[in-house]
């Protein structure tokens, strides 16, 4: 019961420092075309267009509903898919890199390490045949990488 309240409370958070219902429609299309568009060169200017917003009113409702921030959103969809790229085995660092729509190998390299613990290289070096069995959908869940330096420190339930 406790949890139902939480839950409720942090909806109230989400709404009340986001102005209306109508931005949060806004803010998860911009969303969307980030799930969607991960590869092409998304920018906070051309994301608050689709949302219909100033850039900084994006920055910030996006910061207040989602609790980062809209390149931390797209980075973290980025190496989640590179991740799953990378498990192929049949495409180097670099061609991974480009193909998320990354333009620097040193930065990929760097936000990839702090988000999964290791580095693309060995990630991609080590096996991954005992995941093979799991559904994608499944595998999906608990491979998404966490934000802040949380790797590795991930409960499973």
């Amino acid at each position: 019961m406790q949890r139902f309240f939480d839950l409720r409370g942090r909806c109230r958070a989400i709404l009340g420092s986001v102005t209306s219902l109508e931005d949060l429609v806004r803010l998860r299309r911009a969303r969307d075309m980030m799930d969607r568009d991960y590869a092409q060169p998304l920018d906070v200017p051309a994301l608050a267009a689709a949302a219909l917003m100033s850039a900084g009113h994006f920055s910030r409702s996006f910061r207040a509903a989602y609790g980062e921030t809209p390149y931390s959103y797209l980075m973290t969809r980025r190496v989640e898919r590179a991740k799953a790229l990378l498990r192929r085995g049949d495409l180097s660092v670099t061609d991974v890199c480009f193909a998320v729509g990354c333009t620097s190998l040193g930065s990929f390299s760097s936000r990839f390490t702090e988000l999964v613990g290791e580095s693309p290289s060995a990630y991609r070096a080590r096996p991954h045949e005992a995941g093979a069995a799991i559904p994608a959908c499944v595998a999906k869940i608990h491979t998404r990488p966490v934000r802040n330096g949380e790797a590795g420190s991930r409960e499973v339930s």
